[in-house]
């Protein structure tokens, strides 16, 4: 049973050690599907992720926001040791950049 407006973000990789496709959910980090073909592993979890939603509503659980569906404000912090912070100050000074867009620029590498 697939969901109705099912939003959840879902990957299909290998699994080298399984010798099999891996279905899997970010929203849901503790659930996983194996089979033979990616498109058999991404339907196997977006079922497996239903079972667990109607469950979770059926006691009354939270169930997970979709990250797809968050507002994000493009802030967060980042805690670095004091070396660091110093070596990347320095990095942008010498760039002729603020910190901020120096930190910004690596990260979108």
């Amino acid at each position: 049973m697939a969901l109705k407006n099912d939003h959840y973000t879902y990957r299909v990789t290998w699994s080298e050690g399984d010798k099999e496709y891996v279905g899997l959910c970010v929203e849901f980090p503790s659930l996983s599907w194996l089979t033979k073909t990616p498109e058999g592993a991404l339907r196997g979890i977006r079922k497996v992720v239903a079972d667990v939603i109607a469950d979770m509503k059926k006691n009354g659980e939270d169930i997970p926001e979709p990250v797809a569906n968050r507002n994000f404000s493009g802030k967060f912090m980042v805690r670095v040791p004091p070396e660091t912070h110093r070596k990347l100050t320095i990095q942008a000074a010498e760039a002729g950049v603020s910190l901020n867009r120096l930190a910004s620029a690596k990260l979108s590498k």
